[in-house]
């Protein structure tokens, strides 16, 4: 059985405490010490439309993270399966991008009430070749070393999801205890499964708390960027990790990227067809009400995009 999916959808629910707030009660934690968390995402099968691993360069970017280490790249890729790709410069020169796995670090913000914030140790890589297990006990070892407090997985996944609704971003977790603390799905999805699934429960396996959080990106408009689903899946990174990235630019991209779809839907009948369809079984699930707290949260965030200085 893997973590890779929750059991339903809430996307529509605030969720409860963030990973920042659980690591501070911890009581076998230094409270002077800076959390430390693991966030991964792998381009490949885990990886609808790049959404996963276009949000993890974001967040990449916006904290100025550094790279700090890498994995054996040549004992994990089968270069002819995937294959390094070359660009060139203004005058023909070739630059060799090979497939490989970087770990970057940075410090996110500090929270209210002179919280030091969080360290991140950014893992950005495409999915092994083989070796997996070689690989995740290479990872792992990493984390040890690096004394990271808990792991966030990232994963897109293709879906019947109509494009002009909210698109699910839905966190799991296998820890109960961790469950009840954020708020989050029970994971049962069994099957085949990616890189993202054998980390996942890997280190579940390992004794870190560990949440794995997976966006819908809609099947019939898969091709990358998707913008949207990118825009869900930073949302719920923003309440796990209790901060506030700056999404200006990418909500415009993907309120760009509906239009265009929008444009391309109705043209075709036959597809402008289905996406009513989509929408239908989507506007007719149970959904559950939003409270006074979520809207509040929610507005709250809304005020800190505005005003980023304020405190």
């Amino acid at each position: 059985m893997t973590t890779d999916r929750g059991s339903d959808d809430p996307t529509d629910r605030q969720l409860g405490a963030g990973l920042r707030s659980y690591l501070r009660r911890l009581d076998e934690r230094d409270p002077h010490r800076r959390p430390v968390i693991l966030m991964t995402a792998f381009e490949g099968w885990n990886d609808a439309g790049d959404a996963a691993t276009d949000v993890l360069d974001l967040i990449r970017e916006q904290i100025d993270a550094t790279e700090l280490d890498s994995l054996a790249d040549d004992d994990y890729y089968d270069y002819q399966f995937t294959r390094p790709t070359v660009s060139r410069d203004e005058d023909g020169r070739g630059t060799l991008t090979w497939p490989s796995t970087r770990v970057f670090r940075g410090v996110l913000d500090a929270g209210p009430g002179g919280d030091t914030g969080l360290e991140l140790l950014i893992v950005r890589g495409v999915e092994p070749s083989f070796r997996w297990r070689a690989f995740t006990a290479e990872l792992l070892a990493l984390a040890r070393r690096h004394r990271v407090d808990a792991v966030l997985t990232l994963g897109a996944l293709l879906a019947d999801a109509p494009h002009t609704r909210p698109l699910p971003a839905t966190p799991s977790s296998a820890d109960p205890q961790l469950r009840q603390a954020l708020g989050v799905s029970q994971p049962t999805y069994e099957g085949p499964t990616g890189i993202v699934g054998v980390v996942t429960d890997s280190a579940v396996d390992a004794g870190l708390p560990t949440v794995s959080v997976w966006v819908a990106v809609p099947h019939y408009v898969a091709q990358s960027p998707s913008p949207k689903a990118q825009m869900a899946l930073a949302g719920r990174i923003e309440e796990l990790l209790e901060t506030t990235l700056d999404l200006d630019l990418l909500a415009e991209d993907a309120q760009a990227w509906e239009r265009g779809v929008d444009e391309l839907a109705s043209a075709d009948p036959e597809v402008s067809a289905y996406v009513q369809q989509l929408e239908k079984a989507r506007d007719t699930e149970s959904l559950p009400e939003a409270s006074g707290e979520a809207i509040a949260r929610e507005f709250e965030r809304y005020l800190k995009r505005r005003d980023p200085g304020h405190g």
